[in-house]
């Protein structure tokens, strides 16, 4: 048996994330396929993550050997901030900044996405981060900005993770309006998800 510990790594952090998310998930109503609850589709993705997850692990027993790296001390100090940074952004939001940050997950999604950030510091995680912290911005944004608002957020948010997306600002500006487009026909127009479209400031 020849394991990759990189992909057994990553395996068992995507079916972390699914079993967490599909928790916190639990309040939520399901409903049906034909008449979606706003806990239905975060339910399906965990469980596609969680599967993915467990598949990347199995591959990952006869793929390697892919030994995982060292870590560098940008690396651990980053990571030691971003934990630190956002427990505290949690708390202050939850705090301070009304009750927009107090209803829900929100005040913690706002310490998830000042953590993210912050581990951006260090190259060895910058892809990550950015990915992560695009997903807290679309979650913070979908209630109150909007499925546009959101949508935008989180793709400018995300292609900061690739400098050579920073550098071609009219290809991220085509993959905006290109995923805009697309979410709106499938979540509004086909399946009717009561989101709002625009901002609700």
């Amino acid at each position: 048996m020849k394991i990759n510990e990189k992909d057994i790594a990553s395996g068992i952090l995507l079916v972390l994330v699914a079993v967490v998310g599909a928790y916190l998930n639990m309040d939520h109503a399901l409903g049906s396929a034909r008449r979606m609850g706003p806990g239905y589709m975060p339910l399906l993705v965990f469980v596609i993550l969680g599967s993915i997850g467990v598949l990347v692990v199995l591959i990952a027993l006869f793929n390697g050997p892919d030994p995982m790296e060292k870590w560098t001390g940008v690396d651990t100090k980053s990571l030691i901030a971003a934990v630190v940074g956002g427990l505290i952004a949690w708390q202050i939001a939850s705090r301070f900044f009304g009750e927009f940050f107090t209803s829900g997950y929100n005040g913690m999604g706002f310490g998830l996405l000042v953590g993210f950030l912050i581990m951006c510091w260090a190259e060895g995680w910058r892809l990550m981060g950015f990915v992560c912290a695009s997903l807290c911005v679309f979650a913070l944004l979908l209630e109150k900005g909007g499925l546009v608002l959101a949508t935008v957020g989180t793709v400018v948010v995300a292609s900061m993770a690739d400098t050579q997306h920073v550098k071609k600002p009219l290809g991220v500006a085509g993959m905006t309006i290109f995923l805009v487009a697309l979410c709106w026909w499938i979540f509004i127009k086909q399946l009717d998800i009561r989101v709002a479209v625009w901002p609700q400031f």
